[in-house]
């Protein structure tokens, strides 16, 4: 999970409020560790910071496909790109050769690292060293470059979101220590990668740097882990209750780098929703094949309900 945190404060005490009403009956309470259960809380409270955030997954209002070596953008009608919020005519994006640009329209404000954009500038994506974040409405908005497979398109974030200023509430499962697992972590070659198909189909080899054995209800269970060797690792998996209780795309966890001994805990109770589940503008990777579950994990984030307002809107 990936601050400014401002402008997230007040929404995050809000929805806390709101999620305080399923308190466990004290016989249930009582035999959780306070440890763990303090662990947990902190955890999601910390999920919901990070998703409310100015620039968290809530703000997204946008994402454009660039189809053309040149596109006008901006909230108008005349717009070749027709943003969700911003100036009605922004500038125009374009590209030459492997290299994009964006030109801004005379006269509107717009900045770049804090500064009045003037003139045409380079447009770096998200796989550059330096992304571009092209701010606008007085820094509520950002516009930004994304680069996936051989597509490229604009992503677009507003404070003012409905999916972020419209937030309902996460909703979890009890806190369950039996559901914190040990896991042995069973390495592959340094070399070895795994195909995450996206929610747009596109298929990328994503480092696998090993698999993870662990028990549960009497069975073995093996998921995929990814990332590399030495580093922290993230498991994208499925299971029964995706679509019965949990989203039906599947869920993240993420996990430690695996100790002296081989050995990683996966928290089943840190099981969390991708982007996708939030905004219909995210390119969230789906679990592979190899990582479905034939067991429902009913543990951790469930699927994310979105208010009514949201959705009329």
């Amino acid at each position: 999970m990936k601050k400014m945190m401002g402008g997230a404060v007040l929404l995050v005490a809000m929805v806390l409020s709101a999620c305080s009403n399923d308190a466990a009956p004290p016989a249930v309470a009582a035999k959780v560790d306070p440890a763990f259960a303090h662990d947990n809380a902190l955890w999601r409270e910390q999920r919901l910071t990070e998703l409310l955030a100015v620039d968290g997954w809530t703000s997204l209002v946008g994402l454009h496909w660039l189809e053309l070596k040149a596109h006008y953008i901006g909230s108008g009608s005349t717009s070749g790109i027709r943003l969700a919020m911003g100036p009605p005519r922004m500038g125009m994006v374009s590209r030459q050769g492997n290299a994009w640009f964006f030109t801004p329209e005379p006269g509107v404000s717009l900045q770049v690292d804090g500064q009045p954009l003037k003139g045409r500038i380079p447009f770096h994506g998200d796989r550059d060293a330096q992304p571009t974040l092209i701010q606008f409405d007085d820094g509520k908005g950002t516009l930004s470059l994304i680069e996936r497979g051989p597509r490229f398109a604009l992503r677009v974030k507003h404070t003012e979101a409905p999916s972020r200023t419209s937030f309902s509430h996460l909703d979890y499962w009890p806190a369950d220590p039996s559901w914190r697992i040990t896991a042995r972590f069973v390495p592959h070659d340094v070399s070895k990668t795994l195909p995450i198909v996206d929610i747009t189909g596109l298929a990328t080899e994503q480092p696998n740097a090993g698999a993870l054995e662990f028990e549960r209800d009497g069975r073995t269970w093996r998921l995929e882990a990814l990332g590399e060797h030495g580093k922290p690792l993230q498991v994208i998996f499925a299971d029964r209750s995706n679509g019965r209780g949990s989203y039906s795309a599947g869920r993240y966890i993420d996990l430690e780098v695996p100790d002296a001994k081989s050995e990683v805990v996966i928290d089943f109770n840190r099981a969390y929703n991708p982007p996708c589940a939030f905004t219909p503008y995210a390119t969230c990777p789906l679990p592979p094949p190899e990582n479905r579950l034939d067991m429902a994990v009913e543990s951790g984030e469930k699927a994310y309900a979105k208010p009514k307002t949201e959705i009329a809107g």
